[in-house]
């Protein structure tokens, strides 16, 4: 087994598919991490409906960041941030979980604002295609939130975050398989263009000549649906994902999985996230490019720059929530 001899950071991303662990060490990149470990989790079934996380849930998910952290250690890798997601933070017991998971673990669970997540996508999104791309708006659809970042430089000028997660507008607007009343879909269409307006509004005219990324996996499975074509490259086109809505929409859950790119733990939620990505486009110009990094790989990223100031290691080197 190798152990790391030198520095290295590490994001024990703890979502509702899986806890998986990558390690960067300095000079390192995403593309290739020199340590990875994956724990399969579904949390989204242990959720009832006043949004709980059952004790079978938060027993999984103790097991998952047990065995993460003694991966991490194993490999001689003590810095690591323990990231709970949306998954985690939005559960209406999220402290009792984080408790429960720190008693049994002895981790302290960690929460991002979703400011500091959509200001980590633009880091991941702005080094993955380099200062030389320009002005850079970047999305990121997640199952809670959406986060919205844009800025000129290494880091972003502006920053928001949105209720209008994949998971969420699923959950409030389109609890039926398959929602078959298209007045149901249409009104979550308005509401969303109109959040989407209300937060870009007055950024519109100093965003209207950024490069547009889209940062996130409901994103890259939209892409494979609906806009992967030969000679586009990983793009994602308004005019193709509006085709897919209604399709969508008459679809139960069963179908949808069958569908290329959309996966079976991501598949109920595959309508809302095309509805939220179709206001989207529709604000900022109707075509984005799909890039593979995101929140996590900024965080490792942000941490590594860290790492090269000398910060201190633990939780010292942690950038702030």
């Amino acid at each position: 087994m190798r152990r790391f001899s030198g520095p290295a950071a590490g994001v024990l991303d703890v979502g509702s598919f899986s806890a998986r662990l990558v390690v960067l060490e300095p000079g390192g990149t995403p593309i290739e991490p020199a340590l990875t470990h994956q724990t399969r989790l579904r949390l989204d079934r242990e959720l009832d409906d006043e949004g709980v996380l059952s004790d079978r849930g938060i027993a999984a998910i103790s097991a998952a960041v047990a065995e993460g952290m003694a991966v991490a250690k194993d490999h001689g890798v003590p810095n690591v941030f323990p990231l709970a997601t949306s998954s985690i933070r939005d559960a209406a017991n999220a402290a009792d979980v984080v408790r429960k998971v720190c008693r049994d673990t002895g981790v302290d669970l960690q929460f991002l604002s979703g400011r500091r997540e959509a200001e980590l996508t633009y880091v991941g999104a702005r080094r993955w295609y380099g200062g030389s791309v320009g002005p850079l708006l970047v999305l990121d659809i997640g199952g809670g939130t959406v986060e919205l970042s844009a800025g000129r430089g290494s880091q972003a000028e502006f920053a928001r975050s949105l209720p209008l997660g994949a998971r969420s507008v699923t959950r409030d607007w389109l609890p039926a398989d398959p929602p078959v009343r298209s007045k149901k879909v249409r009104a979550l269409r308005d509401h969303v263009l109109e959040e989407v307006t209300g937060a870009l509004g007055d950024v519109a005219d100093e965003i209207a000549d950024h490069r547009v990324a889209g940062c996130s996996k409901v994103l890259r499975q939209l892409a494979r649906l609906a806009g992967d074509r030969p000679g586009r490259g990983r793009e994602l086109h308004l005019d193709d994902l509006r085709v897919w809505i209604p399709r969508l929409a008459a679809m139960p859950t069963a179908k949808r999985a069958e569908l290329p790119g959309i996966s079976r733990q991501r598949a109920q939620q595959a309508l809302g996230g095309a509805v939220v990505a179709e206001a989207l486009l529709t604000i900022t110009g109707g075509t984005m490019a799909i890039c593979p990094w995101s929140t996590r790989d900024g965080l490792l990223l942000s941490m590594l720059d860290a790492l090269a100031l000398d910060a201190p290691a633990g939780a010292g080197s942690r950038p702030a929530a």
